[in-house]
């Protein structure tokens, strides 16, 4: 899980913002019956880790002795830690059910980083099967807690547990998962700005969903100009790397076309080191870009063609030799290096690629894709014993 991370380059100064949390927004699987009307908790006045003035924050605490308090939630073990935050797997007592805990410190000077306060005031509104659920959020002096439902794992831990090897049919179901998730993101008009392995977790089950909200921005309008400082190194779109601020929805997609590469094949298909060594190793598969193919590239403030070799684009299934031409295509509409030519995640469903899963059309986005009979998660061969073990274990504590 690396809901804790805080990948090099977040998003500019968190808004001014009012965020209030109420008894509505409490997921189903909470004991809604049990509650009592929520009670008004404290106002902080804290700054953003930017030194953006933060007024008029609240929350509105459930009753003491049910959520909203640390005394409602047990910590398991540590899952990680990044530079604001830890990750603890935790039980509720409440419902004894298994929940992720991410501890955000609070400076006494700075209060809490813009990231946690923008991941809280985007997940409030997003309510989808494929997009992690915030069940709860608690607020001391010393710390910033946000509970979410804990799934097993993120898609990389899954990919090394199969030592790079996942089941084709698997590899269809996850991503269309992702896209399904991110789909109801952008009709959201919310771009993630982070997808990579680790931000994606899954269940026993199957159901990966979209996680780590902290570099996400709600996409306003008539304001199109963002930080070209976001994606994780490896899955940066060449709009970005080549310093676009000017960008939407198309941002996600290239995320989503080197994560379907990096399944299929079992490495990252462009793992470069700097801006510069991922810019060449783009080149190296798809082509050194030119107006013919990109128009408007050569505008960009990282246009520099001369310090660049001249590279001819090769065929994806060198990369991909285990994706049948029918993926290859989906995957090079991804990989588009005109945003404007890249697949929307609508577009990308309706591909025939995923004409084998049947999902009707009518399925509602709090439902998951497993509540279809025929569809049904596949054993992973290439598992280790080790893992194996571990995956029936996971299982069997899903179906319990």
């Amino acid at each position: 899980m690396d809901m804790a991370s805080n990948p090099s380059g977040g998003g500019g100064a968190a808004a001014e913002s009012t965020m209030r949390f109420q008894s509505k927004s409490t997921p189903s699987s909470l004991p809604l019956g049990e509650l009592k009307p929520p009670m008004l908790g404290k106002k902080f006045h804290r700054r953003a880790s930017t030194g953006t003035a933060m007024r008029g924050m609240q929350f509105l605490e459930a009753p003491r002795e049910r959520y909203g308090t640390t005394e409602t939630y047990k910590k398991l073990e540590k899952l990680g830690e990044g530079t604001y935050a830890t990750v603890y797997k935790g039980i509720s007592h409440v419902n004894a059910k298994l929940v992720a805990l991410k501890e955000i410190r609070l400076e006494h000077e700075e209060g809490a980083p813009c990231t946690a306060i923008r991941e809280v005031s985007l997940l409030k509104g997003l309510k989808h099967a494929n997009i992690v659920t915030l069940h709860d959020i608690i607020h001391t002096r010393e710390t910033l807690t946000l509970v979410f439902e804990f799934l097993d794992r993120d898609l990389k831990q899954y990919m090394d547990d199969c030592n790079g090897v996942i089941e084709m049919d698997n590899v269809k179901m996850f991503l269309f998962q992702l896209l399904r998730g991110l789909r109801y993101c952008h009709s959201k008009k919310v771009l993630h700005r982070d997808l990579k392995p680790q931000n994606l977790l899954i269940n026993g089950i199957g159901e990966l969903k979209l996680a780590d909200f902290g570099l996400a921005r709600a996409k306003s309008v008539p304001i199109k100009t963002y930080s070209n400082e976001v994606v994780t190194l490896w899955y940066r779109p060449p709009d970005v790397l080549l310093g676009s601020v000017e960008y939407s929805t198309p941002i996600d997609m290239w995320g989503v076309g080197c994560i379907f590469s990096e399944m299929v094949s079992g490495r990252p298909i462009f793992p470069g080191s700097t801006n510069e060594e991922q810019t060449v190793l783009i080149w190296q598969i798809l082509g050194t870009p030119t107006e013919a193919v990109w128009e408007g590239v050569s505008r960009l403030p990282e246009y520099r063609p001369e310090e660049w070799p001249e590279c001819e684009a090769q065929d994806l299934a060198i990369q991909m030799p285990r994706l049948n031409r029918v993926g290859l295509e989906l995957c090079d509409r991804m990989l588009q290096y005109d945003p404007k030519r890249r697949f929307s995640a609508t577009q990308a469903m309706a591909h025939l690629y995923f004409e084998s899963l049947a999902i009707p059309k009518t399925l509602g986005p709090t439902k998951s894709i497993f509540s279809l009979e025929h569809i049904v998660i596949k054993s992973e061969t290439s598992l280790g014993k080790h893992a194996a073990k571990d995956e029936m274990m996971r299982r069997r504590a899903s179906v319990a």
